[in-house]
């Protein structure tokens, strides 16, 4: 936060405080940041860095600021700005003196002038008894591990030897990988390419780019005009799983914003069918493939009716990148954890299950479906495949070369995502 002026900070930090208290009413980060009146490009970046902070550190500051309080604030937009400002004092010691002083003119651009004497308390509380607080609320779980208890014991029971790590990994900043449009460019220009304009970065698997640090997308080389698209690397393997040949009939049932049907279209020229429920997000989808200079049927429609798209036509290839509760990306969306709830693993296992039997349907004799998440929990993932696998004897589930088990589990290049290609019996 030093690169910015005092007076920018404290723009961010009430930005940032009116976002989290949106959030903690049940509304996405993305959307409340969306809503904040703030057209300088670096000081929206700066919003979302202290309000993506601050809700990884959710489980810790959370129980600290009820600790610091006498009686529970109720206006949402100031405990927001308490809770970036802990935040910012617990990961920025150093900056301490800044941070408290332009938490306080923050309160002041939310139109709580009268809580500048609180906000000045509470923050200097916690820098006197931090140490304490920290170790009080990090005996427990749930501040240990910065995420909801329901959360943790799912995650123990799946994962007994790798639980702590995928807790520990969603705490962690996010890489920002690219996939090379190979219709563009090939990688080995595009890395000179981002050389030349002084950006650090390495070669990824295949076909990937990792860069050294993250950047505004638009600020890349060749991102205006399709050379690159940002993706993260585990999403990156949905198109090769799908084995797409030229000329097939191929649907990706729930498309927006694009980023796995466009792969798809980089590979091989098929005939793609884009859905998707929402007529913004279709609109994402055909901005992005205009982009990268691609062309696919778009619909705007509900893929649990996939009759009212498929022409009468069955398709050869199927992708269905399903809703789901994206526990495997909570370290890119750290909002998810707080907003889900327990029943919601369940809620989105009724509907994937849904979604797989009604697209089952349009599925060619012969064809393969790729089912895919980013989650990590196993009633989304495998026990849903197993579950549907001994309903269908006319599904065979596929193995995947260097993919046991179809799980990818977050570590430091990847999110977490699952993948089952499930293959129709003629």
């Amino acid at each position: 936060m030093g690169t910015f002026s005092s007076h920018s900070l404290a723009q961010s930090l009430a930005a940032s405080g009116a976002a989290i208290g949106r959030v903690l009413q049940g509304e996405r980060l993305d959307a409340a940041l969306a809503a904040a009146p703030m057209g300088d490009p670096s000081l929206r970046a700066a919003a979302r860095d202290l309000a993506s902070n601050a809700l990884r550190e959710y489980g810790f500051v959370d129980v600290a600021l009820e600790r610091l309080l006498a009686a529970p604030l109720k206006h949402a937009p100031l405990r927001g700005l308490l809770l970036a400002a802990l935040a910012e004092l617990a990961h920025r010691p150093q900056h301490a003196h800044a941070t408290v002083h332009q938490a306080v003119e923050a309160a002041d651009l939310l139109g709580h002038a009268r809580a500048r004497g609180l906000v000045n308390a509470v923050l200097r509380s916690f820098q006197r008894r931090q140490g304490e607080l920290r170790e009080r609320i990090e005996s427990t779980d749930s501040g240990r591990y910065r995420h909801p208890q329901w959360w943790i014991e799912l995650l123990r029971a799946a994962y007994p030897r790798d639980w702590q790590r995928i807790l520990l990994q969603a705490q962690t900043h996010p890489p920002m990988a690219l996939r090379i449009n190979a219709r563009r460019t090939t990688r080995e220009r595009y890395l000179a390419e981002l050389a030349r304009a002084g950006i650090g970065a390495r070669p990824y698997a295949e076909r990937a780019v990792l860069l050294d640090a993250p950047c505004r997308a638009e600020t890349l080389p060749g991102f205006a005009d399709g050379q690159v698209s940002v993706q993260d690397i585990g999403a990156q393997l949905a198109a090769p799983l799908l084995d797409i040949k030229a000329g097939m009939r191929v649907l990706d049932a729930c498309a927006a914003p694009g980023g796995k049907c466009a792969h798809l279209l980089e590979l091989c020229e098929c005939a793609l069918t884009a859905v998707d429920i929402s007529p913004q997000r279709v609109e994402l989808i055909e901005q992005n493939l205009a982009r990268l200079g691609l062309a696919a049927r778009t619909v705007t429609a509900d893929a649990l009716d996939p009759e009212a798209f498929c022409a009468g036509t069955p398709f050869e290839r199927i992708l269905l990148d399903a809703p789901c509760t994206a526990s495997g990306v909570v370290r890119r969306h750290p909002d998810i954890r707080w907003l889900r709830r327990a029943g919601d693993v369940e809620a989105c296992a009724r509907t994937q299950g849904k979604m797989l039997e009604a697209l089952w349907r349009v599925l060619a004799p012969d064809g393969k479906l790729l089912y895919a998440t980013c989650s990590v929990f196993p009633a989304e993932n495998a026990l849903q495949v197993s579950a549907f696998l001994d309903r269908h004897p006319d599904a065979e589930g596929l193995a995947l070369p260097g993919l046991p088990g179809g799980q990818v589990l977050p570590h430091a290049e990847s999110d977490g995502f699952f993948y089952a290609l499930l293959k129709k019996r003629n």
